[in-house]
């Protein structure tokens, strides 16, 4: 009987002329329908040839209505944007910062178009791309010159790579950190070329333990600002000044690793131990890095800032090329910049906006929603709604110890449970990213982008 109905499937130039087709073609083109029919025919085939279909089935009614489904699968972007939730501002695993409108400008106008990314206008000739951040960066930083690459990891790599290849780098043991993705100091030193000369102890290091492992194969001393740990207690460490002093009494280069790269004090905030990168060259530190996409809430870097003699000669090494940032980077960047250069940053960039949100904004926020999404669901919602203070989170390896006062919405529903509920908003169309705990779905607003609020109320919504 299977024969019966395998006799029934049209030839494909037939299926590529059903309405459902064409529509799909005026929206893709007639190879890539083609070759989706041909998926969705084997499939179907063999559902026939293993009698999962009753016999009076119409074959035709069955393509129109999977066709959609297999062009669909074929299309869907891996790569999509989500609601976050969770109350975590930096969450690595969502891409960390969201950008400011005045960078995704920036984006759109150089990705549509030719741009001079290594091209002097005045000159008419070839010029760096360099230079379209670094006059910000010394400005903003007070630096002597600066460079960019594709993130800190990099440029750590870089750094040391020409700073330190051959010799060693000295380092204290309370400083060998591990971040996400497994990147650890001790690895990148490895690969550099450095030699890791460990000093101190895991909670003292003193400035006599650096003075001490300082000898002719020293290059370099590395000190590393532990961004997503804290060591409390009976600690002790050097102040910069005193490892500036250090370095240059022994003609040594001093590197720092700033991690998260702050550009504004957040201490009003309750962000208390992270370092400006402004500090660091008014300290004299000679050369540092930061990453781009987490405090300063630009893109994906790794930035590079220091005195220009060393500056200089990392621009001159051959890995640079390998790491360097393409135009959509270098504009998005110099965008984030000069939000900060107009004073404007904390209005701008989401990041620092949800950061100054004061605990009363975001419990007015979190009530405000509730009350709209109350007034939209039916009376028969099996969802029960309440408020409960909370704490957000930096993330991304920073401000470890610090919890942002909010206020979270809490879900429970009377038929689910709430990892169930959680899967229902992971796989919205608009997917929804949130946290569980104590067997309840918690939504914090901090972290939730204003604009995206009236859609996270439908999702809400629409849940049962």
């Amino acid at each position: 009987m299977s024969n019966e109905l395998l006799r029934q499937i049209k030839s494909i130039d037939y299926l590529l002329d059903l309405p459902t087709s064409q529509k799909l073609i005026a929206i893709s083109s007639r190879d890539f329908v083609r070759d989706t029919l041909r998926i969705l025919l084997t499939d179907l085939r063999k559902e026939i040839l293993d009698n999962q279909l009753p016999q009076d089935s119409n074959l035709i009614e069955i393509i129109e209505s999977e066709l959609p489904v297999y062009w669909q699968s074929l299309t869907n972007n891996s790569l999509e944007s989500v609601i976050n939730a969770t109350g975590t501002l930096l969450h690595t695993n969502l891409g960390r910062s969201p950008l400011a409108k005045e960078a995704l400008e920036e984006i759109n106008k150089i990705a549509s178009s030719y741009c001079n990314l290594e091209y002097d206008l005045v000159t008419g000739k070839r010029g760096h791309r360099d230079q379209h951040c670094e006059e910000l960066l010394k400005t903003l930083l007070g630096c002597e010159s600066a460079v960019v690459v594709n993130n800190n990891a990099a440029a750590v790599m870089l750094v040391l790579d020409e700073l330190a290849s051959g010799g060693e780098a000295i380092i204290s043991r309370g400083e060998l950190i591990e971040i996400g993705g497994a990147f650890r100091i001790p690895d990148v030193m490895k690969k550099s070329g450095a030699v890791l000369r460990e000093v101190g102890t895991t909670n003292r290091t003193r400035l006599s333990d650096y003075e001490t492992a300082i000898n002719e194969n020293t290059k370099v001393i590395l000190r590393v600002h532990p961004s997503n740990y804290r060591i409390s207690g009976f600690t002790e460490k050097p102040s910069l000044s005193e490892l500036v002093k250090l370095s240059e009494k022994h003609n040594l280069v001093l590197i720092e690793d700033l991690g998260s790269g702050c550009l504004v004090d957040l201490t009003p905030y309750g962000v208390k131990d992270e370092p400006t990168a402004q500090a660091s060259i008014t300290a004299g530190v000679h050369v540092i890095t930061f990453s781009g996409d987490k405090m300063l809430g630009g893109p994906q870097a790794g930035i590079i800032a220091g005195k220009k003699a060393y500056i200089s000669r990392i621009r001159r090494n051959p890995l640079l090329r390998a790491l360097r940032v393409d135009k959509l980077c270098y504009g998005a960047l110099a965008a984030t910049l000069r939000l900060y250069q107009f004073g404007i940053a904390w209005d701008k960039i989401p990041l620092l906006q949800a950061l100054k949100a004061t605990d009363k904004e975001i419990m007015t926020r979190s009530k405000n929603f509730l009350r709209r999404v109350k007034r939209k669901l039916s009376a028969t919602t099996t969802l029960n709604f309440s408020l409960q203070p909370g704490g957000s989170l930096m993330g991304a390896g920073s401000a470890p110890e610090v919890l942002l006062p909010t206020t979270l919405i809490a879900i429970k529903d009377t038929k689910l449970s709430s990892l169930e509920l959680a899967s229902k908003l992971r796989t919205a169309k608009t997917p929804v990213i949130a946290r569980i705990e104590e067997d309840k779905l918690l939504l914090d607003l901090r972290s939730v982008l204003p604009r995206d609020e009236q859609l996270l109320e439908e999702i809400i919504v629409n849940l049962i």
